[in-house]
Parts: C-alpha cells; structure tokens; sequence
C-alpha cells in the first residue's frame, strides 16, 4: 500500500499545490484560467496529437479493451440517470448526473497515475480508450439531453445531429485526437524538429494541467444533494473499474498492459467536464461540481486499492 501511495500522492500534490496556489492568491481566478486554457486548448492537443500520431493503431485498438472499459462507462450512465430518477430529479438533471457518473477522468489523472506506476510505455491502452473518450461520451450525453429536454419528441433528429457534431467537432481535445488520426493513418511524415517541438509541448500538458485542476476545484463547494453526490462518487470510483475488471479478467483476457490501463482509467474520479456539461445545460450543477471535487479527494483512497488489486 505504501508503494501504490508513492505512486498516487505525487499526482495530487500537484493538484494541491494548484489549490493552495489560488487560494493564497499567489494565482487569481485569471491566471488559474489562462493555464487552463493553455493546458487544455494547446499543451493536451498536442500530447494526443503526438501520442496519438505514433501509436500503434493495430496493436492497441482491441474489441475487449474497448467493451471492457465502456461497459464500465455506460453502465455507471444507466446507474446514475436511473439512480437519479428515484431521488426525485427532473431528467434532465438524471441525464446530467449519469454523465458524471461515466466520465472518468481519463487523460489528467488516468495517465498521470498510470505512467507513474508503471512508466511511459504503458500508456498506449490509455491512448487507444482516450482516442474515442470524449466524441463517444459528449455524443451519448449531449444526445440523452436533447431527448430529456424535448421529452421524446419536439427538436428533428438532424437538428439533434447537427448539435452533437458540432458540440463535439469544437472541443480542442478532439481536434487533437483527429490530427494525431490523420497523421497516424496517412503516415504523414513530420520533420524531427516539429516532433521535437511537439514533445516539449506535450510535456507540459499534464503537470500545467493537474496545478490548474488544483485551481478550479478551488471554487467549487460541497454543498447539499448529498445522496445524489454519493451516487456518483460510488459509480466513479467503484462501480465503473469493477465492471471493467471482471469483463477484462473473466471475459475478454485482457492482457496485463491494456487490464492495467482499463481498470486505472475507469477508477478515476470524474473529468472537469462533467461540471462543464451540467453548467452548459443548468441541469445538476451543484451534483457535478461536488462530485468533482469530493471524488478527488476521496480517490487518493481508493486508487491505491486498485492498484494493489492489478497484476
């Protein structure tokens, strides 16, 4: 245990210095943004598009890797809507909570804690799940609350379709997915010096992204909708990497390398754009916000268990 801490707590004290950082003031709200938005609209871009670019396509995208991991995903979907609707919430808010419930975060803290455990070269089953994370994710969710927000009926499908391409086509981490896509597939051949410069960039990307994170979650508060916060923290943390285990282990027969990666990216707590999604639609926010921030902190806890539980 004392080794999967030294492998965990690292991570989250960059986290921790982000929030001490902003909560002393040594970085205001402007400046925690602006570091966000260079982590998250060029320094990540750049790592997929890198990553992504030099990954062995044939080797990491598996049937059973995939269906291991978004059964867990979807599951912790269904659990967290359905969940939500006994608890009283309107659908729109189920929809919300559902989304945090399966959207893990899988690219900050997934490969963080991955690469520190088991070193850089264990990272292309985290790249193979994170190259379809988020198109898959914001489609199913954006999707589920257009049909909540309508009831059924109301907006045309086009209408709808043309929403979740759009909403998904502008999000930077996409747009980095699809050029290290291109660059992949076309076998486009990039000079060293630009692979250079990409890597120095990339490099960047998560440690200027986890003292952000530590920033943001600054501002959020734990307050009220106690069960329904409980729910998705226990979708998060347990029930997501649970599912992904026994499909990995006694379905699929994952190997060690993509078992490992699978079961760490769906322990993670949930992603900042879980809040981002419910703010966007005004539906549970206070439910996403907290669950970010509680699920956080409470999967320094957590993660060491499963760690010690992977081969």
């Amino acid at each position: 245990m004392t080794a999967a801490l030294d492998v965990v707590l690292p991570v989250f004290l960059i986290i921790a210095g982000g929030w001490v950082a902003a909560w002393r003031g040594v970085m205001d709200g402007p400046a925690v943004d602006a570091l966000m938005r260079f982590a998250q609209g060029v320094a990540v871009p750049v790592l997929l598009a890198l990553s992504i670019g030099r990954l062995d396509l044939g080797a990491s995208y598996d049937a059973g890797l995939f269906l291991s991991f978004y059964a867990g995903a979807f599951a912790g979907f269904a659990a967290g809507f359905f969940g939500a609707r006994l608890l009283g919430r309107p659908a729109t808010d189920a929809v919300a909570i559902g989304f945090a419930g399966m959207f893990s975060n899988s690219l900050l803290l997934g490969v963080a804690i991955t690469e520190r455990a088991y070193g850089a070269d264990a990272l292309s089953a985290n790249f193979a799940i994170i190259s379809i994370h988020s198109p898959m994710l914001y489609a199913a969710g954006i999707l589920a609350m257009e049909l909540a927000r309508s009831h059924g009926q109301g907006l045309p499908a086009g209408q709808v379709a043309r929403q979740v391409l759009r909403a998904i086509a502008t999000q930077p981490m996409v747009q980095g997915i699809a050029v290290g896509l291109t660059i992949n597939l076309t076998g486009l051949p990039l000079p060293d010096f630009v692979w250079g410069a990409m890597k120095m960039i990339g490099g960047a990307a998560i440690p200027c992204a986890l003292f952000g994170l530590g920033g943001v979650l600054l501002r959020y508060r734990p307050e009220g909708d106690g069960r329904a916060i409980a729910l998705v923290i226990v979708l998060s943390l347990v029930l997501h990497p649970a599912i992904t285990w026994g499909l990995g282990t006694q379905v699929f027969d994952l190997t060690t390398a993509q078992l490992r990666s699978a079961v760490l990216t769906g322990a993670m707590a949930p992603g900042v754009n879980a809040y981002l999604f419910a703010n966007s639609y005004g539906a549970a926010k206070r439910v996403a916000a907290s669950s970010v921030l509680l699920a956080t902190l409470i999967s320094v806890l957590t993660i060491p268990v499963w760690l010690q539980m992977l081969p």
